[in-house]
């Protein structure tokens, strides 16, 4: 028999975990006191309105908006990727029940940074098992806006891929109130989820706090398998704002969380996944005729992790582990940012500005049957810094017609650290016991300036509710930690990727097209990009990681129509294509063509609707080669899976929403995935299927 993940009274046996201490039992309490007040207030006049979301559509030229608290199904994990597989372009590569890591037209990592209110939160992990997306829940926010490819140069460096930003609104208090809302969620394989969110303030301040917790247990596939998935999580943050005026806000925040997760397709689990962030945001509006808004910001985001291959599963030696082992690894991510708003002329408007990043990187490591990790000094191995300068110009040059062009330079730095050789161990001291000396010049990398750009031609056309746009980008993105510590950290190595592994050139061309009436949209979205160094992992006979020149193209589009005052049919298709010159092979971890198909009904309190979701096979892929986290393991089946729901409004304030995920338990493997671990019994190669039928249900309250 497997063993399965502790129960909530063994947890406290696990490193890092207590039902006593700071962790679950505070969101717990949390969730709990803020449910318990407002949901037994009068009604009100606010409705809730949303429907179950299936499908998020292009909002405006380059870029989706959404609404991140908005039910959605299939039924998300408890992190950012699965909420952003809802829009067409992105996937993830899967290893489990959560902890996915984004993946947007087949490009990953630091080409698609995910932002926090304007804040970078980065993982530990060398693997990036504690991806950045497993610390962001995306209920807690009010807004998410995706920005496709290199159109954008005013949310740091690198983004060849486009820009995630989950940020929250100031809250409207000209007059003294409380706003309230949150969700309960039950579902199969032990799934519960609670979430709050509550504001409180007059027209001087400004009070929010929010609230969450996931679990999960090893889920099924739809040939009744358990796979090694279970999950728990929880996040509290605080913010509060000052408001003395309508034009100026001074906003402080606070954050924590902490979880565990099992990895079917590791050779450890995450034993913690432990957040400490703060912040401090300013922002002045309407200063003069031409200075329209002043921000200024400072945050900082920690985080420490605990890998480990003996607290969430039974210890079995293989891959290179003959004991248990635990693998402690923290990263502090410290940034500022400076940005001025100018209004040039009637039509002009400016934004310049300036950001800045600090990021080091430590590590521990030991042993129960040994010395603790513990007990063992941090020993720093990375650090990494960047400063950027950006100007963001947009042009109204006639009626319709509107130009946006930006700059950007950074000046990017790497450190890397030596390990000891002798007596240090992995918890030696800094440079304690080193091998051969290295030139400390080995030891650091820099470019004085990194020039990205973008110029995008945006129109309305004639017919009303039509628009078009098309951009040209160029980004240059220097290697992350994942690409130059990662793949081999040996001082002593003057050949390894730190020494040579050049920054990554891209060069894109995005067109759009956007139709709208009172009954129906249809909108599309094609790139086509050249990329020159692109950064690629090749597994075979160990790891290693080298550049390439690439192309890549796709498109997305999609519509709905209104078929009648209660029915509305939605569909949207998504297709990546990406082709390794130098090598004369495919491009690795492009996600195949998907279509998904939507019916909605709606009449009263009453709502319902299906989703139809198609994944064509993959025969374009590069065995052995991939990213830090995923590499190919071949073609890959194609499948389709059809999911149910049905909402009904109790009153003004409650709402009702149950589904049942893969409604006819389809057995199914995504193509981005991990390869089954041996220590679960997986054979070597075996992708990790999804869940087989789930049932859930959700409560949504607001007040």
């Amino acid at each position: 028999m497997k063993k399965q993940f502790p129960s909530l009274a063994a947890q406290s046996a696990v490193p890092g975990f207590s039902t006593s201490a700071p962790g679950f039992t505070p969101c717990a309490l949390a969730c709990a006191c803020l449910l318990a007040g407002p949901a037994l207030a009068a009604e009100d006049e606010t409705v809730l309105r949303e429907t179950v979301v299936t499908a998020v559509h292009d909002s405006s030229p380059a870029q989706v908006v959404a609404d991140p608290r908005q039910p959605r199904q299939p039924v998300p994990a408890s992190d950012a990727a699965d909420y952003l597989k809802s829009i067409p372009g992105f996937s993830a590569i899967r290893s489990g029940g959560s902890n996915s890591d984004p993946v947007f037209r087949g490009q990953f990592g630091s080409r698609l940074p995910l932002l926090t209110d304007g804040s970078l939160l980065l993982g530990a992990c060398p693997s990036r098992m504690d991806s950045p997306s497993s610390y962001i829940s995306p209920q807690s926010f009010d807004e998410l806006t995706v920005v496709k490819g290199p159109q954008t140069v005013i949310w740091g460096p690198g983004a060849s891929a486009g820009v995630v930003r989950f940020s929250h609104e100031r809250p409207d208090f000209s007059e003294s109130g409380l706003h309230f809302d949150a969700s309960l969620l039950g579902g199969s394989a032990g799934r519960n989820d609670q979430s709050a969110n509550l504001q409180v303030g007059n027209a001087g301040y400004y009070l929010r706090l929010s609230a969450n917790h996931s679990h999960g247990q090893d889920y099924r596939d739809g040939a009744g398998r358990s796979v090694p998935s279970g999950w728990d999580k929880w996040n509290t943050d605080l913010a509060l704002g000052l408001t003395p005026d309508a034009d100026t806000l001074i906003e402080l925040t606070a954050g924590a969380g902490d979880g565990w997760a099992r990895y079917g397709g590791r050779g450890m689990d995450g034993a913690k996944f432990r957040r400490d962030s703060w912040g401090l945001r300013l922002e002045r509006k309407n200063l003069s005729p031409w200075l329209a808004k002043i921000e200024a910001q400072i945050y900082s985001n920690r985080v420490d992790h605990v890998m480990d291959n003996y607290s969430l599963r039974e210890f079995k030696p293989g891959g290179g582990m003959n004991m248990p082992m635990a693998s402690n690894v923290w990263r502090n991510t410290s940034g500022a940012r400076l940005a001025a708003t100018m209004n040039l002329a009637a039509q002009a408007q400016l934004v310049a500005g300036l950001d800045a990043l600090y990021s080091p990187h430590e590590k521990r490591m030991g042993s129960p049957m040994g010395q603790s990790y513990l007990d063992k000094p941090w020993q720093r191995d990375a650090k990494s810094s960047n400063l950027g300068l950006f100007g963001e110009l947009s042009w109204q040059t006639a009626e319709r017609t509107r130009w946006v062009g930006g700059l950007r330079l950074d000046q990017p730095r790497a450190w890397r650290y030596p390990e000891p050789a002798m007596g240090g161990g992995m918890g030696g001291m800094h440079g304690a016991g080193m091998g051969p000396m290295v030139a400390e010049a080995d030891n650091q990398r820099s470019r004085k300036a990194l020039p990205s750009g973008f110029v995008r031609w945006e129109q309305q056309l004639a017919q009303p509710g039509a628009s078009a746009y098309a951009g040209l980008g160029h980004v240059q993105r220097f290697p992350d930690y994942w690409e130059l510590i990662s793949p081999g950290n040996s001082a002593a190595d003057k050949g390894n990727a730190f020494a040579w592994l050049q920054p990554e050139k891209t060069t894109q061309i995005d067109l759009g097209l956007n139709w709208k009436s009172q009954d129906w949209q249809l909108w599309t979205s094609a790139y086509a990009g050249w990329i020159r160094d692109y950064i690629l992992f090749d597994y075979q006979g160990g790891s290693r990681v080298r550049n390439v020149n690439a192309r890549t193209a796709g498109l997305e589009l999609g519509g709905h129509y209104r078929l009648s005052p209660a029915w509305t049919t939605q569909a949207t298709l998504a297709y990546g294509w990406g082709r390794n010159t130098s090598d004369g092979r495919a491009l690795p971890q492009m996600p195949p063509l998907e279509a998904r198909l939507g019916l909605e009904y709606e009449s009263g309190p009453w709502a319902a609707g299906g989703l139809w979701r198609m994944v064509a096979s993959q025969k374009r892929h590069a065995a052995g080669q991939g990213n830090v986290v995923g590499r190919d393991l071949g073609a890959s089946a194609g499948f389709g899976l059809l999911s149910v729901h049905a909402s009904y409004r109790v009153n003004q304030r409650f709402k009702l929403a149950a589904g049942v995920d893969n409604l006819f338990d389809k057995t199914y493997a995504e193509h981005l995935n991990l390869a089954g671990n041996a220590g679960f019994g997986f054979p070597a190669g075996q992708r990790i299927n999804e869940p087989g039928r789930t049932l859930w249900l959700r409560a949504d309250i607001k007040y």
